[in-house]
């Protein structure tokens, strides 16, 4: 093969640095507004009741990530190497994440009953977990898409936006990405009207809704690296931390549909374009760098131990200080499994997939 096409097609760009360690606090976010799931029958009570949609702050990151490394060489590249390049990135933890769940399912210390499912089931929800096939049919696992993984359904759906964006939306013109965004934004608005939030796509029911979350966020991100909406400012990465979280710990109201719908709309979009021209204070480099490598194995890891604080939860009901430890306890010590995940797991699948791939293409 031609040295430039392969140097194309294996070549990376720099990183918006915030951006990634945005999406590390958004993954905290996450796991901390699932064990407060637990916790807070009534969504009013949590603190963190909107650390959900973190996902659509994930989606509108993902559309101006993907814009920005691959609109000005997924034609050299071609449509294959590009969903090489996509699985290579997420699929290793979308299986070792799999993987922990049916452990996590099958040898819960404090609850969980597999022995009321059929073998031949287990496995075919495991074997599509691994593949990204949603089969919502496991009753402890509250019939989520991905049972074995629940937060695979925002997965599900970003490789949907990646195969859309390799057969579309890379060869639009912005006129008519403009036209797509607002028709996206309109579904929005009816699914948070509808529902009074936006928290659905995890589940069967609610499977749509997932994909009016990814529609208008993949495609505002886009649009932004379109059309360089990139502001400049100083706000640096703890600046556009704090913004950030305040969308997760906003109170509860009777205007929820309408206040989500706004966030996901304006603000989360204003914050991908301050963060992609903020400058980072050399004070927390590391603390950046950290954030995002984690972010993604976080996201992908937690849920299994999720569900057996929930089991030993609803059977201990612990409160006060030893709660508190617990679920403190609890959060370092997954951010502590993801830092390992990544660097003996993630990291070296990834070198090594892509070494394959380079000496492949090195011999065509």
């Amino acid at each position: 093969m031609d040295t430039s096409k392969t140097t194309t097609i294996l070549q990376t760009r720099p990183h918006f640095v915030i951006l990634d360690g945005l999406r590390g606090i958004a993954s905290l976010a996450v796991v901390i507004f699932h064990f407060m799931e637990w916790v807070f029958t009534d969504p009013a009570q949590n603190f963190i009741g909107h650390g959900f949609l973190a996902v659509d702050f994930f989606f509108c990151l993902s559309g101006f990530v993907i814009g920005y490394a691959y609109d000005g060489r997924i034609a050299k590249m071609g449509i294959s190497e590009f969903f090489k390049s996509r699985i290579i990135r997420l699929h290793p933890l979308v299986i070792l994440g799999s993987v922990l769940g049916l452990l996590a399912f099958l040898f819960d210390p404090f609850g969980g009953h597999p022995e009321t499912y059929d073998t031949g089931l287990i496995a075919m929800v495991f074997i599509c977990s691994m593949l990204m096939v949603p089969l919502p049919v496991i009753a402890d696992r509250g019939f989520n898409l991905f049972s074995f993984n629940a937060p695979s359904w925002s997965l599900f759906w970003e490789y949907v936006a990646n195969i859309v964006y390799a057969f579309v939306l890379c060869r639009l013109k912005r006129v008519y990405i403009i036209i797509l965004t607002v028709i996206a934004a309109a579904g929005i608005c009816w699914v948070s009207f509808r529902a009074g939030n936006l928290l659905g796509g995890w589940s069967g029911p609610t499977f749509w809704d997932g994909c009016a979350r990814i529609s208008y966020s993949f495609l505002a991100g886009l649009l932004i690296y379109r059309s360089n909406w990139i502001i400049k400012n100083r706000l640096g990465f703890a600046g556009l931390s704090i913004l950030l979280s305040l969308a997760f710990l906003m109170p509860f109201s009777s205007w929820n549909w309408l206040s989500e719908a706004l966030v996901v709309l304006f603000y989360f979009p204003l914050l991908v374009a301050l963060g992609a021209g903020a400058k980072l204070q050399p004070g927390l480099q590391k603390l950046c760098d950290f954030s995002g490598k984690i972010s993604y194995p976080l996201y992908m890891t937690h849920y299994a131990a999720l569900w057996m604080f929930g089991n030993y939860y609803t059977e201990h009901k612990p409160e006060g200080a030893q709660l508190a430890m617990i679920i403190v306890g609890s959060v370092l010590l997954l951010v502590a499994f993801a830092y390992f995940v990544m660097r003996y797991y993630d990291i070296p699948v990834r070198k090594y997939l892509n070494d394959r791939r380079k000496a492949r293409l090195a011999r065509l």
